[in-house]
């Protein structure tokens, strides 16, 4: 069975992880260049004051930019999650929002600088919002990319 971005949507939703933690994938677009993540902060995600909990935040924003990277490459490179920065504007409640956003020209920049095996560090960046648009926090997370072995080795 074929991963679709709607099929990889409801299953990140359905993730145990991201399901107890009120984490709700709304959707990944069909070209993989865009994803939508939301964070209902309810009792299990929120911290001792009753806002969102940063390691919540943290979660919600893990593995996206890696997806969206790694569909739009293909199974020719090995792509991970490296590292995460986040930044606390101010106290997140309610419902919390994070668009990524990885470009086709990005994407191609990132392959072209892997060609050959070349290892990759690309940092990516995003906010996260409250339901009135205002910026709860600001977060960085960096994603390693490589050429896999197999391939490096055949065009050689």
């Amino acid at each position: 069975m074929r991963i679709t971005p709607r099929r990889l949507a409801l299953g990140m939703s359905l993730w145990i992880p991201n399901f107890f933690s009120g984490i709700r994938v709304r959707r990944f677009s069909d070209d993989w260049t865009h994803a939508t993540v939301e964070m209902h902060v309810n009792v299990f995600t929120r911290n001792y004051v009753k806002t969102a909990f940063g390691g919540s935040m943290s979660a919600m924003t893990d593995p996206y930019f890696f997806m969206l990277v790694m569909h739009q490459l293909g199974r020719d490179y090995v792509v991970w999650d490296t590292r995460g920065e986040i930044e606390f504007v101010k106290p997140g409640r309610g419902v919390l929002t994070a668009e990524f956003e990885v470009s086709r020209e990005r994407v191609a920049e990132i392959r072209a600088k892997a060609a050959g095996g070349a290892k990759v560090l690309e940092w990516f960046d995003c906010v996260i919002t409250d339901r009135d648009g205002d910026v709860v926090a600001r977060v960085r997370r960096e994603v390693y990319v490589r050429e896999k072995k197999r391939v490096t080795t055949a065009r050689a």
